[in-house]
């Protein structure tokens, strides 16, 4: 059974850190890593936490000592990643729409590269050549994901070079005499069908044949994780027995020495997230009670931008008789985290608990309304350290010129 802090823990990181707060439980993170590696036991596996979902450097650092890669699409994650403590070898450059200067900055610092675009690919390979190896990211057009926001596999998506434009990247290739070792492919986030890596692993496999030098096949990521009491999730142990399946019968032999490379983010740290915030009023309206926090979408912005689910309770009141609450914040827009959800009784300075706060919670947060940015917590070994203050009033300021 996975490990989960208490509502006690909660609280008294709540009084002494104050609220709102984002804490992350270190051995939750690691759990799930090693749920991975168990997982995908009978391949040559490789996990790259995609750090875009929580790049708070001592999570980073900690992700780095349990043996895992880093996945970047910036060239300051990149940074980050390297002052973190990860090899080059083992960081992941994929980025989008990018200018080629950050191109050229990452591959000055040695890491993977990813492209998926056919003018950048041309523009590498007429500067490089076949000096430094590359993976092409291909867009399978598959279907997929929790919420179109979140598919990047499709047709009309602008992540990766389409399938369909096999025959232009292999003049590039063969123009500019690149070395391609890799090639990716990312369909989207909170994938439940398994099928759905399946059917792009098959489209991975059939590119191969074009390209000689290639030693691994990244099918991205998008393992769904529960939100809710009774939430499906990806099944990664059928994955992994899948996976495995079909390198060991593809008719192609060379696949038997290619690894398989995969970018979870949400998967390693999603779960291991709380977002503790503290009631400010409660408001009965002729149409809904209220209960009104101290935080809003400049904190955690998934439920508005996303219709994301996130499970809510009262942390200091848990008996209390359950009513039926619209859960919102202080931010002078709709900023509404629940609509109509039973939760015990919650009074005028209650903890309110968000759980699977992670991923996508601090990373995306801002001063909207000239509001504070909460501070964040790491919890290892049953201690908890703050790993971020929270903002003071100058750091509003910090970089505005007067």
């Amino acid at each position: 059974m996975q490990q989960t802090l208490t509502h006690q823990q909660l609280v008294d990181i709540a009084n002494e850190f104050g609220t709102p707060v984002y804490v992350y439980h270190a051995e939750r993170i690691a759990g799930q890593y090693q749920q991975l590696k168990n997982a995908f036991k009978d391949s040559n596996a490789r996990f790259f936490y995609a750090c875009k979902s929580l790049t708070n450097i001592n999570v980073l650092r900690y992700i780095n000592s349990l043996g895992a890669s880093l996945d970047c699409v910036s060239i300051y994650e990149v940074k980050l990643g390297l002052m973190a403590g990860f090899e080059p070898k083992n960081i992941l450059f994929t980025p989008n729409c990018v200018d080629f200067d950050e191109i050229v900055q990452a591959k000055e610092l040695g890491v993977n590269i990813n492209i998926d675009n056919i003018s950048i690919l041309e523009q590498f390979g007429s500067k490089y050549g076949n000096s430094y190896p590359v993976c092409i990211r291909l867009n399978p057009h598959i279907m997929a994901g929790g919420n179109f926001k979140i598919s990047t596999g499709h047709v009309d998506s602008k992540f990766g070079i389409s399938i369909h434009q096999m025959r232009h990247i292999e003049r590039v290739v063969k123009t500019t005499n690149l070395n391609v070792e890799g090639v990716h492919m990312h369909t989207g986030s909170e994938i439940k069908d398994i099928n759905v890596f399946l059917l792009g692993l098959d489209v991975m496999l059939n590119t191969i044949e074009h390209f000689p030098n290639l030693k691994y096949i990244d099918l991205g990521s998008g393992f769904k994780v529960p939100y809710q009491p009774g939430d499906s999730e990806t099944d990664v142990d059928l994955l992994g027995q899948k996976i495995a399946q079909a390198f060991l019968q593809f008719e192609n032999k060379k696949v038997k020495d290619l690894a398989v490379w995969f970018e979870p983010g949400k998967y390693l740290v999603s779960q291991a997230g709380y977002f503790i915030t503290k009631t400010n009023v409660i408001k009965q309206t002729p149409a809904a009670l209220f209960a009104g926090v101290n935080s809003g979408f400049n904190h955690l912005i998934r439920p508005m931008m996303y219709d994301a689910y996130h499970h809510i309770e009262n942390i200091t009141n848990p008996t209390g008789a359950e009513r039926i609450y619209n859960v919102v914040g202080n931010i002078c827009e709709t900023d509404t985290f629940a609509y109509d959800r039973k939760i015990n009784e919650i009074r005028e300075g209650d903890y309110l608990v968000f759980y699977n706060a992670g991923a996508y919670g601090f990373e995306m947060s801002s001063n909207f309304n000239s509001r504070l940015k909460p501070a964040e917590v790491l919890v290892k070994d049953g201690k908890a350290q703050l790993i971020r203050r929270r903002d003071e009033f100058e750091d509003l300021l910090r970089n505005q010129v007067i």
